[in-house]
């Protein structure tokens, strides 16, 4: 394995207190130095990153492989390239496979084709066998397997009494619970935020109430229970206010968002393009300016993709196609653009919302630019601006909501264990 000397980068790692410009040494895979002015040793590649930044590898707690059952949309190792184009060292991966990762089987088949992966890969096994919502699955086992947290991503569990069992369960076993706020019963088909953008359409909407109302049940439970939760994907301003509050109160909650939920509005669904449906959806400029104050005052623990890739032709019918988008490659940029470059926040901030807090909240290696770490490392060029082209996005599918946008920050160089895994600059 190459070992490496970076010199003259701006390093950002807030949780080693580091914001300077000097030079780092990777040896054997691992971070052996990080100071000004180190000096070449004998073999070792040394590069001028002069002019550039570097930061821990990004962790996407939030992402859909779609491996087993759906890689025609995309498996473990191409959402992994994508991964390391997005500065992404390590992801979270979700657990509406086929079949269902449910079992130590899938865990275990999940683990061996991430081994030659260009991202750490951490399985969130599901709460229901089957994901169907009756019957709680093996944690104990899951958690002996691999898995970090559990989640029936992609709908709540509906009965309370047996989400509370699966929160106590996943507590006792040291997983983090996932959940994923909607009342499906409120929702009744809806594709898109209930507005009106979607009365004008003539199409069924989902109302915020659906989040909302999940949203404070969760943190009921928990509350109930002393137990974690962390909520999935917040799109609302009436769920930040409930987050929000219970944190205050000392409830073990914390929270996700995604860049298109502060970024963009439904309004972009006049286009009945389905490359901007995803769920939770697009909502309206109110609920935009509640998630970037929730950024901003510490509400907000994390930035995700939720990245959900769909096949081209499962996009081409408004109406009928799946809900999601892809997003690895593009959240970085889409972050820095929309907070940094804006004044919104700091870029230590940002790399606390995208590295540190997913490290800590999953409880998984990264976060830090420090002396006998494993070389997770991300390195970019703040200065370029670039504009998302889905034709050379890595992932096999294409349905970024970001399409043809100019965002300013673009990854150049990205390391996991100490091995270039990105370099956009060949």
């Amino acid at each position: 394995m190459p070992s490496y000397l970076f010199k003259n980068v701006h390093i950002v790692s807030p949780a080693d207190g580091l914001d300077l410009t000097g030079d780092i040494r990777v040896k054997d895979g691992r971070f052996a130095a990080v100071a000004e002015n180190l000096s070449p040793e004998p073999g070792v590649v040394v590069l001028d990153m002069s002019g550039k930044t570097a930061f821990p590898g990004l962790i996407d707690m939030h992402v859909h492989l779609r491996d087993p059952g759906f890689t025609h949309k995309e498996d473990i190792l191409t959402g992994c390239e994508a991964a390391a184009a997005g500065g992404v060292t390590a992801v979270a991966c979700m657990p509406n496979t086929k079949p269902v990762t449910d079992s130590p089987e899938v865990l275990r088949y999940i683990l061996e084709k991430a081994a030659s992966a260009k991202a750490h890969v951490y399985p969130v096994a599901a709460i229901t066998q089957g994901m169907q919502g009756q019957t709680l699955t093996d944690m104990a086992a899951l958690k002996a397997a691999g898995a970090v947290a559990v989640s029936d991503d992609g709908k709540p569990v509906p009965s309370a009494r047996l989400m509370e069992e699966g929160m106590i369960s996943a507590e006792q076993n040291g997983l983090l619970t996932i959940s994923h706020c909607e009342d499906l019963d409120l929702i009744n088909g809806g594709i898109m935020h209930k507005g009106a953008v979607s009365t004008e359409l003539g199409v069924p909407g989902m109302d915020r109430a659906s989040e909302d109302a999940i949203t404070a049940r969760e943190i009921a439970l928990a509350d109930s229970a002393n137990t974690r939760i962390h909520i999935a994907h917040v799109s609302t301003a009436g769920a930040v206010d409930f987050i929000r509050s219970a944190k205050k109160r000392g409830v073990k909650v914390t929270c996700e968002t995604a860049p298109h939920y502060f970024l963009l509005t439904h309004e972009l669904l006049r286009k009945r393009d389905a490359d901007y449906r995803m769920n939770p959806p697009l909502r309206e400029e109110s609920d935009v300016q509640a998630m970037r104050e929730a950024v901003i005052d510490g509400t907000v623990d994390c930035i995700v993709t939720d990245h959900a890739p769909h096949a081209k032709e499962e996009k081409a019918d408004f109406v009928k196609a799946p809900n999601g988008v892809v997003g690895l490659e593009t959240s970085f940029a889409a972050s820095y653009t929309g907070l940094v470059k804006s004044g919104l926040i700091s870029l230590s901030r940002l790399i606390e919302l995208m590295s540190v807090n997913p490290a800590k909240i999953l409880g998984v290696p990264g976060g830090h630019i420090r002396a006998g770490d494993a070389a997770d490392l991300a390195i970019a060029d703040l200065g370029r601006t670039w504009t998302v082209e889905p034709e050379k996005l890595h992932s096999k599918s294409k349905n970024t909501v970001f399409k043809g946008m100019d965002f300013t920050g673009k990854i150049i160089c990205t390391l996991k264990d100490g091995e270039i895994v990105y370099n956009c600059e060949k």
